[in-house]
């Protein structure tokens, strides 16, 4: 038997997420690896997923997580022994397949990678979706030549966990970073990070116009919406936006102005179905690139028996940085 975070849905979709004791013969026939995980950690998503926010759920019942990190138990997979340390990230797992918020986890070997040298399980989990994520959208810029050089990078939503991790990334790496949050209370925080600047998300939430004064030399964006329009809309010429998030919503209320006029490249960010050599790539960046000590700044870890509260926290937008599960 094992620990894990049991989502269920009944004929009546009367929903229920606790903490239950499951048996290993109820684990997935899909799977090729077994593996016992020691972290996981709380995303947006998997507080979507846990509180029930939207339909992140597709099949059910659902053991919830996104991300894992842990020890190979049993392996059929060619890249991975029995001792071996993974890492995972998304491939629709605590979504369409059971997730790594347990303590035991079948998975399939083509979704891991192995832990980089560097990093340890813990500090694999403080990084997460949302830092991996952070990454791609930091390679995305890099790959359409925006430069520190260039000017000043704008990052919205930035006390969340994508937003904080790409903070502390883009300064490392030499970049001016501009955040944008709806707590003024954190800019200290965001700061301490790496920010140069903080601004009041309003700046950025309301209908603006389809071209405005030219600022961005690329943005990472976390927000959607009319934030991610007005951030297009204010990227200077030949800049880039890449967009990772729908915190504000899906919709993108823009012109085509920013794209045909100045040029701007509108880059999505996806970090659920990466390639292999992508996942790779961005997380020997991660272990390279990224200021340990800022990172333990803004993660914390709490025990597995809380996962179900701190995931209604994230929906109500009380907490800050990343959150740690231990198992």
């Amino acid at each position: 038997m094992f620990k894990a975070v049991f989502l269920q849905k009944n004929e009546l979709g009367e929903f229920k997420a606790s903490i239950e004791q499951i048996s290993e013969s109820q684990l997935p026939e899909a799977g090729d690896v077994v593996v016992q995980i020691s972290h996981s950690t709380l995303n947006y998503k998997d507080g979507l997923a846990i509180c029930n926010k939207s339909p992140v759920v597709r099949q059910w019942p659902m053991v919830a997580g996104i991300d894992g990190a842990g020890t190979v138990l049993e392996s059929a997979h060619p890249n991975f022994k029995t001792g071996d340390e993974v890492i995972l990230n998304g491939f629709g797992v605590g979504e369409t397949h059971w997730g790594c918020l347990a303590e035991k986890a079948k998975l399939k070997g083509d979704w891991l990678i192995k832990r980089p040298a560097g990093l340890t399980a813990e500090q694999t989990m403080a990084i997460g979706t949302a830092g991996y994520t952070a990454m791609l959208c930091v390679l995305g810029l890099e790959r359409h030549g925006v430069k520190p050089e260039h000017g000043e990078i704008l990052v919205t939503g930035a006390t969340g966990g994508v937003g904080s991790v790409a903070i502390a990334l883009l300064s490392k790496l030499g970049y001016t970073v501009v955040a944008t949050s709806g707590k003024p209370e954190q800019a200290e925080f965001l700061k301490n990070l790496g920010a140069a600047e903080v601004l009041d998300r309003k700046t950025l939430s309301e209908p603006g116009k389809p071209l405005q004064r030219e600022r961005w030399a690329g943005v990472v964006d976390c927000v959607g919406s009319y934030t991610l329009a007005n951030a297009c809309a204010q990227t200077r010429y030949g800049g880039t936006v890449t967009a990772c998030g729908l915190a504000q919503g899906m919709d993108l209320p823009s012109s085509v102005a920013p794209f045909i006029l100045r040029g701007v490249t509108l880059k999505g960010i996806d970090s659920v179905m990466a390639p292999l050599a992508v996942r790779e790539e961005a997380w020997q960046r991660l272990a390279r690139d990224l200021d340990l000590a800022k990172l333990a700044s803004l993660s914390r870890t709490v025990p597995l028996e809380e996962a179900i509260e701190v995931a209604a926290q994230i929906m109500a937008g009380s907490n800050t940085g990343r959150v740690v599960v231990r198992m």
